[in-house]
């Protein structure tokens, strides 16, 4: 009849088919919201060393840096062969140029096993680390108020599979598994920041060791100290500026700790605490004449942002594979358009705006470094950025859910990287 309301009987549980299926993909359950996550980072796990193993390029810098310091010293009991490259000759010896935290992962393994033996398990400590995203990733979105399973899955797949992080993970070696490491640390730090009064101590411990990972997430350092001057424990109107200021410097000590590690480290190797090893690290005769331009400069962006943005497929080769991948780069609108959607939020969230511009001041470095990611499947260090790209996609699932035409773009991001990964065998 006109004007009457029909209502869904219930079932002998009280509740509607409707209702159930609502419940089915809503998390109102931590158990299983864990079991799910668990299974994702296990899935990733297992793949990635399993690829790992087939596709690794075998530079296990920071296991002879290890074994090293083992034996009280920090120059590499190595000799380079000949044609590689990004190794420091500096006083007879031979050292490691890159940031030394990850080194952290690999003393027990070669404390225990011995070289080569721990050498041989990088596939298996890159994909640890990826599953570990996963986790952190899948927690992170629950932070941030995605309630939804479904989307919670479909995002976590995106991290996972359809960026970056995928192919740095199976291709592995020194450049890769700090990356990688330094993504883990920062979701895991950007997890800590979702909560109604983030802890400066831990705050500043995290972000301290994703610099000494990769130097450049140092630059996420102001978002936090933005984010700390905002929350606390106290309501936003009894706190006063000295909370403020405490939890500021609270979070700068640790930060800064990590910052005298590193400028030690340096003095230890090269006898200056500004020289890091980049300038010196021995390079393809391309890449020489580009550093020769400054290690940092404004020559280099449209270089860079040519990779990230522009770059197309690569060089046509015909049926099953259609392109070979340039070497050099892709554009992130072909590998990863899902992460995109992200930037909606910052229409309507300071929250998202204060993201979006950490996640570009971590980036803009590497825009200006004469690298341009050399070697690489798609533009690798968009990595350092994308937990802050993905927690932006997050606020958006949170608000708006994860539509079809989302998913579809997931799908297409997961296919093109996939189809990378393929590929990576041919670039080793």
């Amino acid at each position: 009849m006109p004007g009457t309301r029909r209502w869904r009987l219930p079932n002998r549980d009280g509740m509607t088919s409707t209702a159930k299926l609502t419940r089915r993909w809503t998390v109102d359950g931590a158990s299983q919201a864990r079991l799910l996550a668990g299974y994702v980072a296990a899935v990733m796990f297992i793949l990635d060393a399993t690829l790992g193993g087939l596709l690794n390029v075998g530079r296990y810098d920071f296991f002879y840096l290890a074994d090293s310091i083992l034996h009280g010293h920090l120059w590499l009991d190595v000799i380079p062969a000949p044609g590689t490259y990004d190794w420091v000759m500096y006083g007879g010896h031979v050292y490691v140029p890159f940031q030394p935290f990850p080194v952290v992962l690999t003393l027990p393994l070669v404390a225990a096993f011995g070289m080569p033996s721990a050498a041989a398990l990088e596939p298996v400590l890159n994909a640890a680390l990826a599953a570990s995203c996963a986790l952190a990733g899948w927690a992170l979105l629950g932070r941030l108020g995605v309630a939804n399973i479904r989307d919670r899955f479909a995002l976590v797949v995106l991290l996972m599979f359809g960026t970056v992080m995928w192919n740095v993970t199976v291709r592995g070696g020194v450049w890769h598994t700090s990356e990688v490491l330094g993504a883990l640390i920062m979701l895991l730090a950007l997890c800590e920041g979702a909560t109604a009064s983030p802890r400066p101590w831990l705050l500043g411990l995290l972000v301290g060791a994703a610099a000494l990972s990769r130097a450049p997430m140092l630059f996420a350092a102001p978002y936090f100290i933005w984010l700390l001057w905002r929350t606390g424990p106290e309501s936003a109107a009894g706190q006063t500026t000295r909370d403020r200021v405490t939890r500021v410097v609270g979070f700068l000590l640790p930060v800064a700790l990590f910052g005298a590690i590193d400028l030690v480290y340096n003095w230890a190797r090269f006898g200056s605490v500004f020289e890091s090893g980049y300038a010196l690290a021995s390079l393809p005769p391309e890449l020489e004449r580009l550093r020769e331009m400054g290690l940092f400069s404004l020559v280099h962006l449209p270089m860079n942002l040519q990779y990230l943005f522009l770059n197309g497929p690569g060089t046509w080769v015909g049926l099953p594979l259609l392109f070979r991948p340039d070497p050099y780069g892709m554009s992130v609108l072909i590998t990863s358009p899902a992460l995109l959607v992200g930037l909606w939020a910052i229409r309507t969230s300071t929250a998202a705006r204060g993201l979006a511009a950490a996640g570009l001041a971590v980036l803009l470095p590497t825009l200006l470094y004469y690298g341009g990611g050399w070697i690489q499947l798609g533009y690798r260090y968009l990595l350092d950025s994308i937990p802050f790209w993905f927690a932006l996609c997050g606020l958006v699932a949170a608000r708006r859910g994860v539509g079809r035409v989302w998913m579809l773009v997931i799908g297409w991001s997961v296919m093109v990287n996939l189809w990378l990964v393929v590929w990576a065998a041919s670039f080793r």
